[in-house]
């Protein structure tokens, strides 16, 4: 991984082709919300799969708190679908066959003969801020479930002033009807 590639450093806004093919930039996919990037190995890996397997379980979770996630694979597009399909994973993924993201990050696994990616994990605040990078998967030095939702609630904190809803002066304004200050009413993120 590349060296400067760390806290609060913005990454790329890479525009990829999507599972339908259409090229879209991962700040388009990000919007206003925290992402979750997983940058994937291998679909035939059971790693992977069980990874994505965990995710889909999160998802549902995940949506409700407005994250994001997308993978980011040097699959094909069919292998997306397929991988997408078979795991019933709805969220954005993102081919790269060109390996684009893996060069440009410097992952490039030790076999050169596949050509994969070292997998990583990144938590993004909006504008494709870093918040945490987790190399490798879960087993070894990778995020958990557990590491994602401690991630993703301490961005919110920074990122949404009323995710405190205690403070005095949000109960406030929503009694005088000011949902301003309340997201996702102001549709704004600090």
């Amino acid at each position: 991984m590349r060296s400067d590639l760390e806290k609060n450093m913005q990454l790329t806004d890479y525009e990829l082709p999507n599972h339908d093919n259409e090229l879209i930039k991962l700040s388009k996919i990000q919007g206003i919300d925290p992402l979750i990037l997983v940058l994937a190995y291998d679909f035939d890996c059971p790693k992977d799969q069980l990874q994505h397997r965990q995710l889909v379980s999160f998802y549902p979770e995940l949506k409700e708190k407005y994250t994001k996630i997308v993978t980011i694979t040097t699959d094909s597009l069919e292998e997306i679908n397929r991988f997408r399909h078979d795991i019933g994973a709805d969220w954005t993924f993102l081919s790269d066959p060109q390996r684009v993201v893996q060069k440009d990050l410097h992952i490039q696994d030790y076999d050169p003969q596949n050509n994969f990616m070292i997998p990583h994990t990144i938590i993004l605040k909006p504008g494709l801020i870093i918040y945490k990078l987790y190399k490798g998967y879960k087993f070894l030095k990778g995020s958990s479930l557990e590491d994602l939702r401690r991630d993703l609630r301490a961005v919110n904190e920074q990122i949404r002033p009323s995710w405190d809803i205690t403070k005095p002066d949000l109960h406030d304004s929503w009694l005088a009807e000011k949902k301003n200050k309340s997201f996702p009413y102001n549709n704004d993120v600090s």
